[in-house]
């Protein structure tokens, strides 16, 4: 049968049938460990019955309310479970269907907080090269990935882009790590000063760099500097948490862990954890008290925005992740999921760096482990390791253009927090023949 779905690209994939815990099974009964999460998406793996409950329960109450009509319980209690749980600050919840839609909001949200305070003139948005914020055109605007953006480049706004904050190579050797981040952090203010801080309104940033850059973490003290910045200048940080939240790095949010608190995130792949699309933009009291003190409303919405059942689901998962430990849970599997890679990977010829946090990790891929040079991109490595995973029955996540979206190639793992010790060292068995076999 000749498929009528425009996919993403014209090959044939496999057909998922079923889910079982960190598995999934297609059509032909091979069974798939889910070592990425998807796209660390699959938090609780694939067959929860909590979340499963929860939806069959909501679905049989309310399907849909449009909210410019009404609000819903479902909705209600998921802004109240993220508040509750959120960093110091946050107060207000954006519902919304994805990640890409959050990062939007967010955006839009800035712009118009300056609106509402009189100060017009802040509409630049600073960002950080090879960072990934969605593909919605302004979220793809504010990403810093060069292959992503290519091709529609003429139909972005006008964003600016500084270093990201990547030790392994930009690190000197006679340089500290605190030093380095001050010093990666220092680009921010240089950048800011030089566009002219009157008419600077942002500046995004993943906190740990996901799909573009592979489970690229900062260094200490590097985000207490860009949140120091950012204050002096009165311009709002923006953290997007899409990928490196919900637990994923061992905080529900991983900001938490760098010890500072935004002025609006955004949230989605694990909040859903795959059971619905579903993602959220979270805004500081300040921020909402400017809307509701000045024009009293946001102008963004979209239909299926707070979707009942989806909100429903997504507040299953998070009585998962926090009442029921899943989170407190990561940084042990995290250690373990580290140990089993070094075991095999180490001291591999062409693995320059294993990194992450939390079961949110990286292994930056390179010809030659001393100079730290890439492959030829024209090799796609990456695109290689992918197909001999999934001829192993793995899923895992290599991408390219690490360094500058074109030169680079990376593995992202981020598999479900229920993943057990026999399935890690099975995840790494076959993540570290998959790499074997991509360079034979």
């Amino acid at each position: 049968m000749v498929s009528a779905v425009f996919g993403r690209s014209s090959k044939a994939l496999p057909m998922a049938v079923a889910g079982e815990g960190c598995w999934l099974i297609d059509a032909e009964g091979k069974r798939y460990l889910d070592g990425s999460g998807g796209a660390a998406v699959s938090c609780l793996g694939h067959s929860d019955a909590h979340v499963r409950s929860a939806m069959t329960a909501q679905i049989e109450r309310l399907s849909f309310a449009h909210t410019g009509f009404f609000t819903s319980e479902p909705a209600e209690a998921l802004a109240a479970k993220l508040i509750e749980n959120a960093p110091e600050g946050i107060a207000r919840v954006y519902p919304v269907s994805g990640g890409s839609e959050a990062v939007e909001a967010a955006l839009k949200l800035a712009r118009q907080y300056f609106l509402e305070v009189g100060e017009p003139q802040r509409s630049k948005i600073i960002a950080r090269r090879q960072s990934y914020h969605g593909n919605t055109l302004g979220a793809l605007a504010a990403g810093g990935n060069a292959w992503r953006r290519e091709k529609y480049a003429p139909l972005l706004i006008e964003c600016h882009h500084i270093a990201p904050c990547y030790p392994y190579r930009d690190q000197r050797p006679d340089e500290s790590a605190e030093d380095y981040g001050l010093r990666a952090a220092n680009e921010l203010e240089a950048e800011i000063e030089r566009l002219g801080p009157e008419t600077v309104m942002a500046f995004i940033a993943e906190p740990v760099v996901g799909a573009t850059a592979g489970a690229l973490a900062p260094v200490p003290g590097y985000f207490k500097r860009i949140r120091e910045i950012c204050d002096r200048h009165g311009v709002l940080l923006i953290l997007d948490e899409v990928m490196c939240g919900m637990g994923r790095t061992g905080t529900l949010f991983a900001c938490e862990q760098d010890g500072i608190a935004p002025d609006l995130v955004t949230i989605a792949k694990g909040l859903g954890a795959g059971y619905v699309p579903i993602g959220a933009m979270l805004a500081s009291q300040r921020i909402h008290d400017a809307i509701e003190g000045g024009s009293g409303a946001f102008q963004h919405g979209h239909t299926y925005h707070a979707h009942p059942l989806a909100a429903a689901a997504a507040h299953a998962v998070l009585q998962r992740l926090v009442d029921d430990g899943l989170v407190a849970g990561v940084p042990a599997k995290g250690e373990a999921l580290v140990a089993a890679l070094t075991d095999r990977l180490g001291s591999h010829a062409h693995v320059g760096d294993i990194r992450g946090r939390g079961l949110f990790r990286g292994i930056e891929l390179v010809a030659d482990r001393e100079t730290k040079a890439p492959f030829d991109p024209d090799r796609k490595l990456h695109v290689r390791v992918k197909a001999e995973a999934m001829a192993r029955g793995l899923i895992c996540y290599p991408a390219g253009g690490t360094i500058d979206g074109r030169r680079g190639d990376h593995i992202l793992l981020a598999p479900p927090f229920i993943i057990s010790q026999t399935e890690i060292e099975t995840l790494a068995d076959r993540v570290t023949d998959a790499i074997d076999a991509a360079l034979a």
